[in-house]
């Protein structure tokens, strides 16, 4: 694992946006893995600047994302579907057919796991940008998820539900489930960037590192890619 260490969340960015961008400009019609939360948004403005400015195109890109929470509509406004819409593609000229996420109200939970497992066998990731949870789940993997699990709903976590709940007006309006990846369709994308910022993420930023591999902090697993790099600022990467 490469690890870059860096002064501030603004610099994080700046970095991770360089990668994601020699992805793109290498592969116009590369596959994007992309992630929810507060820590990609300052990669996601430099993405939609530089395809205004700077003309990047994104037509021929297709995305697939993380997660999506159970019981939400892709119109909530607190789903991720929504969240994508507003903080990246509606910024560029990519074609929304092209961006794929779970279906949150699926009528068969099972299926719809399937369904998305068959679509990341026929769109690998080129990249697959990760957030860091500061109980070191990634995606919605929690601790205890098995390495090999593929896409799956998860009851999430106590601290993940804290984590996420300054999202929402109230604590009790987060949901408690939610479509994810698996770590084995994480691990299958060709390259994998994680980004983890403050010090509340210091600890799960050295377990992925430098513990043990285990399934009780399924970052850990990351060690074991071929081509994973993580970009931490300093309060991130106070313990290594």
């Amino acid at each position: 694992m490469k690890v870059i260490v860096t002064n501030d969340y603004e610099e994080l960015s700046e970095k991770a946006f360089g990668i994601m961008a020699d992805v793109v400009k290498a592969n116009p019609s590369a596959v994007l893995g992309l992630a929810t939360g507060t820590t990609p948004l300052g990669l996601y403005r430099r993405m939609i600047e530089d395809c205004r400015d700077k003309g990047t195109s994104y037509k021929g890109v297709k995305t697939v994302n993380l997660d999506e929470y159970a019981g939400l509509t892709a119109e909530d406004k607190q789903s991720y579907a929504s969240f994508m819409r507003e903080n990246l593609f509606s910024g560029l000229d990519i074609d929304l057919k092209n961006t794929y996420i779970e279906n949150g109200v699926a009528a068969d939970a099972e299926k719809e796991c399937q369904r998305y497992n068959g679509l990341l066998d026929t769109l690998r990731q080129d990249i697959q940008l990760l957030g860091l949870g500061s109980n070191g789940h990634i995606a919605f993997n929690e601790p205890g998820t098995p390495f090999e699990a593929g896409v799956h709903v998860v009851k999430l976590a106590e601290s993940t539900i804290n984590d996420n709940s300054r999202l929402f007006e109230r604590r009790e309006d987060v949901p408690v489930s939610a479509y994810t990846m698996g770590p084995k369709n994480i691990m299958n994308a060709k390259k994998i960037l994680i980004l983890a910022s403050g010090a509340n993420k210091a600890q799960a930023v050295y377990g992925a590192v430098k513990g043990e591999i285990t399934e009780s902090l399924p970052a850990s697993i990351l060690q074991l890619h071929p081509d994973c790099t993580l970009i931490a600022d300093k309060e991130a990467a106070a313990l290594l």
